[in-house]
């Protein structure tokens, strides 16, 4: 009877890890549309174009005053300044790396300060994505989860 019981529970645990956990992605699963957190929240299209990955802001919550479009007045480059924010490019350049199930080598731009950071990118399930901004290591920096939308 032990021996069955013990059997039951190898047999469970293995149920316990879904496919989501076990899966080895092949790269596109994370391409779609990824509503930020947060009260100022926005929503971003990732696509693919020549083995690397981008995303663009396709709405946001916030609005600009008197209904103005809003702009990327923080740009550090002066010409980008006046280009609205929706339709930015704020995802650029990450590389799948199926050893790690992760996009990296990319970067994150943050038009409400103008900076751009280096970025990996991971998938918590096929809903939630894990997005990392950082400056030099991975350890300093800022982690976000994004929520599929479409």
């Amino acid at each position: 009877m032990k021996k069955i019981f013990a059997l039951f529970l190898l047999a469970l645990s293995f149920t316990v890890f879904s496919a989501d956990s076990l899966a080895q992605y092949s790269g596109d699963e994370v391409i779609g549309i990824w509503e930020t957190p947060g009260d100022d929240n926005g929503r971003i299209e990732i696509f693919k174009s020549a083995n690397k990955y981008y995303g663009k802001i396709i709405w946001l919550k916030r609005k600009g005053e008197n209904g103005e479009v809003l702009t990327d007045k923080n740009n550090p480059n002066k010409a980008l300044q006046n280009r609205p924010i929706i339709g930015a490019e704020i995802l650029k350049g990450f590389v799948f790396n199926k050893d790690e199930d992760r996009w990296e080598d990319g970067e994150i731009y943050d038009p409400k300060s103008g900076n751009t950071y280096s970025c990996q990118i991971s998938l918590q399930d096929k809903n939630t994505m894990k997005v990392r901004g950082y400056i030099g290591f991975s350890l300093i920096g800022r982690t976000e989860y994004w929520k599929r939308v479409k």
